[in-house]
């Protein structure tokens, strides 16, 4: 046990998306360089992104990416609350990793008061065992409405009597008065707490910006502590909270030979970062389409996990996905669902106790012969498992469902350990041929052998070798010392080291 509290720095932006996930994951990475035991947290998460902690229970994948940074296991006390939205302006309520029950905004700003005492106690908890904590916070302080029981932004602050790093996004103009603005907008114990600027996402000659930020400390008293500039992200998971407004393509070839991997991009898709491996595997593109005829192509099409299975099952239905998808697969491609996805390849899912919507019962699409029981307790789980497909791979992942699935199907995979302990379970299901399959596990495509199996088989026998391919974790380290770096260069360490105290 430390005999010291933790140095707090806490990170907030004048709005949702300047980069504040990915800049608290680079200076997590840059204390823990310098030798420091680094914490992340955020207080109060909204996201479908989510992620199985050590302890067994779901906290935001932002925070679990900046748990990998930290080089240290993902804890639930890094992230206490976590939203996740499920329709009808209702989110679901998990605190500490475990499901709360299910408020809309007006009923979880009243909760709020109540709220404080959970984040106060992983905050306390977290501060007895690291040297620093880096905390991010969410959206914007300056959003007046909600100050009042504020979790996320200055209140946070507060309970950590932190000092304030305040962020703008240069890339998308009016950098300099949304940091004004938002100066103007805080009390002024708020701005008190602000101890320097940083200006994100820059591409340019930054001498040019120096008048500007002179002018900005001039009016505000407060200096800039750094310009970072544009980094490509690639390898590294998208910045939470980021809904796929825009649908993107990464290709990295226009080969003939190409792997062309297409995500249905569900209205409640859950864990999209299921599929970044794709992004950094070279001959292979990965698009997220919402529209049927964009199927034209695709090796494969993966159903993703969604936060409301019938939903966006009846959503598929209505956009034509279902008998596009039932062409697709006679055309001799694969599709996969992970997930909810899975559970959407099945004959039915049943809903009895309207546990994610009114609907108590939908057709599935009907490629596996599998029945899904939603249920009102949740199922999460880290494990590890093993596939008897591409020759045989062992599986390292995580569980996050509400439902039951009985499959006849053959076996997808063996779930062998949950949560570190020992089990021998069947999850998923493929069919005869292996042209669709479905899974519970999330997580799997970072799994090396599992992958280059995978596209192995979707390019065919005459397609392009895959080649030696660096495993997905030292890409993502490697891009991960990349942006701490940058970064690192960008910004005034010594006055950084000063404002958190060490």
């Amino acid at each position: 046990m430390k005999k010291h509290k933790a140095k707090p720095v806490m990170l907030q932006g004048t709005s949702s998306h300047v980069g504040k996930s990915v800049l608290t994951a680079a200076i997590c990475r840059i204390l823990k360089n310098r030798g420091l035991e680094v914490a992340p947290f955020k207080a109060q998460n909204m996201s479908l992104n989510s992620f199985v902690a050590k302890e067994g229970g779901e906290i935001g994948v932002a925070q679990a990416f900046q748990a990998e940074a930290a080089q240290v296991e993902p804890s639930i006390h890094f992230n206490p609350i976590l939203l996740k939205p499920s329709g009808d302006l209702v989110s679901q309520v998990i605190i500490h990793g475990r499901v709360f029950g299910a408020m809309n905004a007006r009923e979880y700003h009243a909760f709020k008061k109540e709220a404080k005492k959970f984040v106060a106690e992983s905050y306390k908890r977290l501060e007895k065992e690291y040297d620093v904590i880096v905390i991010e916070g969410a959206g914007s302080p300056a959003e007046i409405n909600l100050r009042k029981n504020d979790l996320a932004n200055m209140g946070m602050a507060d309970i950590a009597d932190s000092p304030v790093l305040l962020i703008g996004d240069i890339d998308r103009g009016g950098v300099f008065a949304s940091l004004f603005g938002t100066m103007e907008l805080l009390t002024k114990k708020e701005r008190a707490r602000v101890a320097g600027f940083i200006i994100n996402k820059f591409r340019g000659d930054v001498t040019l910006l120096k008048s500007a930020t002179a002018y900005l400390t001039k009016r505000t008293g407060v200096s800039t502590l750094g310009i970072v500039p544009y980094i490509s992200t690639a390898a590294l998971p998208d910045e939470d909270s980021v809904s796929l407004e825009r649908v993107y393509s990464k290709a990295r070839s226009n080969r003939a030979t190409d792997v062309n991997v297409k995500v249905i991009r569900l209205p409640r898709i859950s864990n999209f970062t299921d599929f970044d491996p794709f992004k950094t595997e070279q001959g292979v593109s990965l698009d997220f389409i919402e529209k049927p005829e964009d199927l034209n192509g695709a090796r494969l099409v993966i159903i993703p996990g969604s936060k409301n299975t019938i939903e966006d099952l009846i959503w598929l239905k209505e956009k034509g996905f279902d008998s596009a998808i039932r062409r697709f697969v006679k055309s001799g491609c694969m599709v996969a669902g992970i997930c909810g996805g899975f559970q959407m390849l099945g004959k039915v899912v049943k809903d009895p106790s309207g546990v994610e919507s009114r609907v108590k019962s939908a057709k599935g699409l009907g490629l596996l012969d599998a029945v899904t029981t939603l249920e009102k307790n949740k199922k999460t789980f880290q494990v590890d498992a093993y596939s008897a497909m591409y020759g045989g791979c062992k599986l390292g992942g995580y569980e996050i469902h509400m439902g039951i699935t009985v499959c006849n199907a053959k076996p997808f995979a063996r779930i062998i350990r949950r949560n570190k302990k020992a089990i021998d379970i069947d999850d998923g299901g493929v069919s005869k041929d292996g042209a669709i399959w479905g899974t519970y596990i999330h997580g799997i495509f970072d799994n090396d052998a599992f992958r280059q199996g995978l596209i192995k088989e979707l390019r065919g026998a005459n397609g392009a070798d895959n080649g030696k391919t660096e495993p997905f974790r030292d890409v993502k380290n490697k891009a991960m010392e990349n942006l701490a770096e940058v970064v690192r260069q960008s910004i005034d360490m010594e006055r950084l080291l000063r404002i958190i105290g060490i």
